[in-house]
């Protein structure tokens, strides 16, 4: 499950869960976004802070694990290299791919995207009720999955943090204390309201379902605030 994470909250964690439940994946593995291209106009928090903050919020739930193959690696992040990465760690499993609705109809205007549908399955993130509109995509690889807590966004959550209002309940309580410690959201940076796009997930989401389902049982992550192409 790929993301921004910035920070992670429960809305990624009960996609993550309602998803796996579905699915009956093995593991999700979340992947916190290095440098996301399409959020260089504003401040994005440290990825090492984002990376510490999925770990706490994950560390819970043993079917959670958390990857630094966006954050080592260099330059802007794309999904593509994602797959590609978590593809060579492990070839052998069956790639679901997570990310919020809204960014899933934009798809075709990713990096690579004509090579995305072989590394994945792709699995959009939606509040009950919602269609997708794009009828290009391939319908064998691409389901919607209705998830609850969709409401709950990331730039929300920095909001609050800036405007000194609580986020207990909408993040992991681990996650609201390393807040405080290192007062990510609460320093002279942009805005975070600046950020227009819907950052319910922050980048889209990745997990893989092992083939030889020995356990059951869960994107990024992420969402579920669509990126674009994260």
């Amino acid at each position: 499950m790929g993301g921004t994470f910035d920070p992670i909250h429960h809305g990624h964690l009960v996609a993550a869960s309602e998803v796996q439940s579905r699915f009956a994946l093995d593991e999700v593995v979340f992947v916190p976004t290095g440098q996301p291209w399409q959020k260089a106009d504003r401040y994005v928090s440290p990825a090492e802070d984002r990376y510490l903050m999925t770990v706490i919020a994950t560390a819970s739930n043993p079917r959670f694990t958390v990857s630094r193959v966006d954050i080592d690696r260099a330059g802007p992040t794309y999904t593509i290299d994602t797959l590609r990465d978590i593809r060579a760690e492990r070839p052998d499993d069956e790639l679901f791919f997570i990310t919020g609705a809204d960014a899933l109809a934009e798809i075709l205007s990713w990096k690579d995207a004509e090579q995305l549908w072989e590394l994945a399955h792709f699995i959009g993130v939606t509040r009950p009720g919602h269609e997708l509109s794009d009828k290009g995509l391939p319908e064998q690889r691409v389901t919607l999955q209705e998830v609850p807590a969709m409401a709950i966004s990331s730039t929300d959550c920095r909001a609050r943090v800036a405007d000194g209002e609580p986020v207990w309940y909408l993040v992991p309580d681990g996650v609201v204390q390393y807040i405080n410690k290192y007062r990510l959201y609460a320093g002279p940076h942009a805005d975070p309201r600046d950020d227009t796009s819907a950052d319910t997930f922050g980048a889209p989401s990745l997990v893989h379902h092992q083939t030889s389902r020995v356990a059951q049982p869960v994107q990024a992550t992420g969402a579920l605030a669509p990126q674009g192409d994260s």
